[in-house]
C-alpha cells in the first residue's frame, strides 16, 4: 500500500480530528544563494576587539525523529574516565530545541546548521504526513541551513522543492482545513545536484548566513553516489557531481564576492575508531581514527574551506583531517536521529573577514532526557500525533522480547531474519515457487521493542511501530536468479562499491552461508558454503528471488539482484511486515526473536 493509499484508509478516522493550533513563530530569512540572518542575539565578542566569536549548531541525519527514537536507536555510547563505557537515552525534538536554545545562549553569533537526510526513511509521525511535521520543526527549533541528503529524494525532486517552497502535497492534500503547508524557513542547499540537461543545480548551491556583521558561506552537497541508493525515480533527471570539485567551485564564487569565512555540509561520512561520541579521535595522531570516503573528500576540499559538518554514515567524531595545504582542519558528524549535536567554536577575525583556522574548537553534545522539553515543541508533536493516532495504534502483532535491527559488528540481525521471513512468506502467495527473500540493512531503520511506546500494553506491536522500522513504502518484487547470480549478490555484500563498508544482506530461513571475515573481498563470501535447505546452491540452477523493490533495482551496489528475469512486482513491503506479525504472533504466543544464525561469521 503506497504512502497515499495508507492516508486515504486513515481519512475517515482523520476527519474526526479537529484542527490543533499549531503555527510556527516568524524564523528569520533565508534566502537562496545571498541567504541572511538576523542573528540570535546572545553575547559574546568586544566590539574593539579585531576577532569576535561565533558559534556554529550542527545536526545531521534526523530522519524525521520527532518523538524520542526506541530502543537502541535512542541511545548513545559515552566513553568514561576509566576506559569503560555507558549508554545515555537520547533524542526527541522536544529535547533537542531545548538543548541548542541552551547552547545559544551567551553567543552574540550563532548559527544552526545541518548535513542532509533531516527528512526521509521517517517515523509515522512526520513520514505518513511526508515530512511536513518535521519540516515545521526544523523551523521552530532554528535550523538556518542544511545541505541536502540522499533520502531528501526518496519522494523525488518534485516533492524536495515542495518541503523548500510549500504548498499542499499534490496527491494527499492538505491535511487539516484551512492550512496550508509553508515549507522550509531555512534554504536547502545542493551544490553537486544539477539537472542533466542545463547543468543547473536543483537548489541553491550555497548560503551566505550575516550574523551581526559577520558573514559565513555554507556549500552543501550529498554524496557522489546518491543514485546508487536511492530509487532511480527519485533521481531521474539529475546528476550527482563530485563533492569536493563541486565545493572547490563555490567556494572561488564565495571569494569572488568576498565572504571569505566557508563551512562545507557535506552528506557523506566516515567510521571512527570507537562507537562512543567523545572518544578522542586524534589520540594517535591527526585523522588517525577515522576512515572512510570523507577522509579523501576532505583531502582534496580547498584549503579555504574552515570546517567540514558531515553526516550520512551515523556516527559520531570530531576529527582533525589535513587539508590540501597540510593545515589541520575539523571533520564533525554527530551521529543521527538528533541524539546528538556538534558544538564549533571559533573566532572570526574583522579585518580578513575569516575565520581564525587554529582557533577552531569542536565537540559532540547528548541531547539528553533529563532536561525540560521545549514546550512548543511538545505543542507541535502532539499535534501531529494526534492526526496520526487512528493508524499509528492499530495492532499488528506481538512480540516476547525486543527484536532487534542491528548486529553489533553490522552482520545479521534478529529484525533482518523476521523482515527477510515476511519477505518470502508474502513471495509465496505470489509464486509458490519462491524460495529465498533478501532484506537490505539500510532499509531497517529501527528495533521493535517490547517496552510500550504508547497507551498499548507491553509486547505489542503497533502500526506505528512498523512503520518506523520500514517507512520507505518499497513494493515485494520477485525475480528469477540464477544460483550463480544469488552467490555474485552476496559477494557484492563485501566487495566492488560495498568493499570499504559492506552491506551484510538479511536473507530468509533456510538460506545459510559463512562469512569469513579474515579475507579480503568477495572472497570473504565462501561460495561452496552457501546453501538452501541444507543442499549447495546450484549455479546453474533458477531460484525465484523475493526482494523490495529498491534491491530489485540494483541498489546498494548490488547489480546481481538487478539482472534477475521474469519480475513481477508485489504489494507493500510494511504490509507484508504487518501480515507475518500477525499470522504468526498473538497475545499468548508472541513471536520469539530468531537467533539470528543463517550467516556464520568467522573473525
Amino acid at each position: 500500500m503506497s504512502l497515499a493509499r495508507r492516508l486515504t484508509a486513515a481519512a475517515a478516522g482523520l476527519a474526526a480530528i479537529g484542527a490543533l493550533a499549531a503555527a510556527a513563530p516568524a524564523h528569520s530569512g533565508h534566502g537562496g544563494y545571498g541567504g541572511g540572518h538576523g542573528g540570535n542575539g546572545h553575547g559574546g565578542g568586544g566590539h574593539d576587539s579585531r576577532t569576535v566569536d561565533l558559534q556554529l549548531l550542527a545536526l545531521n541525519d534526523f530522519h524525521g525523529n520527532l518523538e524520542p527514537p526506541a530502543g537502541s536507536s535512542g541511545r548513545v555510547t559515552e566513553l568514561q574516565a576509566d576506559g569503560t563505557t555507558k549508554t545515555i537515552d537520547a533524542g526527541g525534538v522536544e529535547y533537542l530545541a531545548s538543548s541548542l536554545r541552551t547552547a545559544r545562549k551567551g553567543h552574540d553569533r550563532s548559527i544552526t546548521v545541518a548535513a542532509g537526510d533531516i527528512v526521509g526513511a521517517s517515523p509515522l509521525i512526520s513520514g505518513l504526513f511526508h515530512d511536513e511535521p518535521t519540516v515545521e520543526a526544523m523551523n521552530k527549533l532554528g535550523l538556518d541551513v542544511t545541505s541536502v541528503g540522499n533520502h531528501e529524494f526518496d519522494e523525488g525532486k518534485t516533492e524536495l522543492l515542495r518541503l523548500q517552497n510549500g504548498g499542499c502535497h499534490p496527491t494527499d492534500g492538505c491535511y487539516e482545513k484551512g492550512r496550508k503547508f509553508k515549507g522550509a524557513d531555512y534554504p536547502i542547499l545542493s551544490a553537486n545536484v544539477v539537472n542533466e540537461k542545463t547543468g543547473k543545480p536543483l537548489l541553491a548551491p550555497y548560503s551566505i548566513q550575516n550574523v551581526n556583521g559577520v558573514r559565513v558561506g555554507f556549500i552543501g552537497v550529498t554524496l557522489k553516489g546518491t543514485p546508487n541508493i536511492v530509487s532511480a525515480d527519485g533521481v531521474k533527471g539529475l546528476k550527482f557531481l563530485d563533492e569536493a570539485e563541486t565545493i572547490n567551485k563555490y567556494t572561488k564564487e564565495l571569494k569572488r564576492k568576498g565572504v571569505n569565512a566557508v563551512v562545507a555540509l557535506i552528506h557523506e561520512g566516515g567510521f571512527p575508531a570507537s562507537p562512543a561520541y567523545n572518544y578522542n579521535c586524534d589520540a594517535g595522531g591527526a585523522g588517525s581514527g577515522l576512515s572512510g570516503p570523507i577522509v579523501d573528500i576532505a583531502k582534496k576540499t580547498s584549503a579555504d574551506v574552515d570546517a567540514l559538518v558531515t553526516g550520512h554514515t551515523h556516527n559520531a567524531y570530531v576529527c582533525t583531517i589535513p587539508d590540501p595545504a597540510g593545515n589541520p582542519r575539523l571533520v564533525t558528524s554527530a551521529s543521527s536521529f538528533g541524539r546528538l549535536f556538534t558544538e564549533l567554536d571559533m573566532k572570526y577575525d574583522r579585518r580578513t573577514q575569516d575565520i581564525v583556522r587554529t582557533s577552531v574548537k569542536g565537540s559532540n553534545h547528548v541531547v539528553d532526557r533529563v532536561q525540560p522539553k521545549a514546550a512548543d515543541l511538545t505543542k507541535l508533536v502532539d499535534h501531529w500525533r494526534t492526526l496520526a493516532a487512528p493508524v499509528a495504534n492499530r495492532t499488528v502483532g506481538y512480540i516476547s522480547a525486543d527484536i532487534k535491527a542491528n548486529d553489533a559488528d553490522g552482520n545479521e540481525s534478529p529484525l533482518g531474519d523476521v523482515i527477510a521471513d515476511a519477505q518470502l512468506a508474502y513471495g509465496k502467495t505470489l509464486d509458490p515457487k519462491t524460495s529465498i527473500a533478501l532484506m537490505n540493512p539500510g532499509g531497517i531503520r529501527t528495533d521493535l521493542v517490547y517496552a510500550p511506546s504508547g497507551a498499548e500494553g507491553p509486547g505489542v506491536v503497533t502500526y506505528g511501530e512498523g512503520f518506523a522500522v520500514q517507512p520507505f513504502s518499497n513494493t515485494v518484487n520477485l525475480a528469477d536468479l540464477t544460483g550463480a547470480q544469488v552467490i555474485t549478490a552476496l559477494q557484492q555484500q563485501v566487495s566492488g562499491a560495498n568493499q570499504a563498508a559492506p552491506k551484510i544482506l538479511q536473507v530468509s530461513s533456510g538460506l545459510t552461508y559463512t562469512l569469513d571475515l579474515t579475507k579480503t573481498g568477495a572472497d570473504r563470501v565462501v561460495a561452496n558454503t552457501v546453501k538452501l535447505g541444507g543442499v549447495p546452491i546450484d549455479p546453474a540452477g533458477v531460484y525465484r528471488v523475493a526482494m523490495n523493490s529498491f534491491l530489485a533495482g540494483g541498489g546498494d551496489g548490488f547489480a546481481a539482484l538487478g539482472s534477475g528475469v521474469n519480475p513481477l512486482v508485489g504489494g507493500d513491503d510494511l504490509a507484508a511486515l504487518n501480515a507475518y506479525l500477525t499470522a504468526n504472533s498473538s497475545a499468548a504466543s508472541p513471536l520469539v526473536p530468531p537467533a539470528a544464525d543463517r550467516i556464520t561469521v568467522v573473525k
